[in-house]
Formats: C-alpha cells, structure tokens, sequence
C-alpha cells in the first residue's frame, strides 16, 4: 500500500469507516494470524480478531504511519499471545472431541504425512531458538516489520534486535545443516550456509 493511500485508509478506518477497517483487516490479519500461530496460539484466528478489536477500538488515538502502525499492531498481537499463554498454563483445558462437530476432511494419507514431517520439522527448528530470537524473526518474515520496529515491538536495543536475529538465523543455518527437512530437498539450506 502506498504511503498516500495508507493515510487515506487510516483516517477513514479512525472515524469508523467499515471499507477502511476491512482494508486494514485484509491486508494484515494474516500477518498476524501467521505470527501467532507460529507462536503457539491455539486458537490464532480468534486471537487475531481480539487484536484488531483491540486496535479498531484505540485507533482514534493512532499517530503514525504505515511502519508504525505494523508496529503497534504487532505489539498489541504480541501482548494477546503472552495472555493467552498465561491463562493456558493457569487453566489447561480439555476439547471434547465429536465426530459430528467435526467437519474437516482430508486430502491421502501420503500428502499428509508428508505435510505433517514438515511442518513438524520446521516448528521444531523454530522451538529450538530462545524465546527472543524466535520472536524476532517471526516478526521479521510474518510481521514483514523492519529492525526498527521489531526493536519497538520487543522493547530492545536495535542492535541487540540485529545481534538476536543474526545468532537465530546461524543457529538455524547449522541445525538444518545437520537435520534436513524429512519432507523435501535440502538445497535451500545449502544455499544458506
């Protein structure tokens, strides 16, 4: 979105336009969708929708542009997560499972495995990261936020950001190095290395 056409959004969506909302909306909730569930959420669409609520509700008070808007609202997505975590570590909940409720289907066995070996895979190398430098580079590739505003979001130095990202994406380099993907060619980390 160019910068002309994000402060025309912005200020229709702060007076309670509903077009400028829903191009807010589209444009980033699956930013933030991506970013939490990455993070762990369980339930990142609904968590996504308390963001933009939360958002919606304070934009009147939003100064700022583009950059800064990412940043505030990957910082209010951020702060979701964490409450989220802390209510499940305080009440672990049970779903009862129904096979009526239940409306998912699926695509062969072998296509999902596959998937699964992945996804697995990557979630594992991303959980073998420190809380920090997981955060900064979900919010660096789902948040598309520059170092600045990852820096903001965080609550850190820009060079620490810089220092955290650049340890994470080694760290990354040298154990997918060691661990390739199960589901795929390894050629990507070749690349990298």
């Amino acid at each position: 979105m160019d910068p002309d056409d994000f402060g025309e959004v912005l200020t229709a969506a702060q007076s309670g336009t509903p077009w400028a909302c829903t191009e807010l909306w589209v444009r980033y909730a699956p930013r933030v969708t991506a970013f939490l569930r990455a993070r762990g959420s369980h339930e990142p669409e609904d968590l996504t929708s308390d963001v933009f609520l939360t958002v919606f509700k304070n934009l009147h008070a939003f100064r700022g542009d583009e950059s800064g808007f990412r940043a505030y609202l990957f910082t209010v997505a951020r702060r979701r997560l964490i409450d989220e975590l802390r209510r499940r570590s305080r009440r672990p909940t049970q779903n009862e499972w129904s096979e009526t409720a239940d409306t998912r289907r699926t695509g062969s066995a072998e296509d999902h495995a596959l998937d699964q070996a992945g996804t697995d895979w990557a979630r594992k190398m991303i959980d073998s990261l420190s809380p920090d430098q997981r955060d900064v580079l979900l919010l660096r590739i789902f948040g598309d936020l520059t170092v600045e505003q990852v820096a903001d979001v965080l609550g850190k130095r820009e060079g620490a950001v810089k220092a955290l990202q650049r340890r994470g994406l080694a760290t990354l380099r040298r154990k997918g190095a060691h661990s390739p993907c199960p589901s795929g060619p390894t050629e990507r980390w070749q690349e990298v290395r």
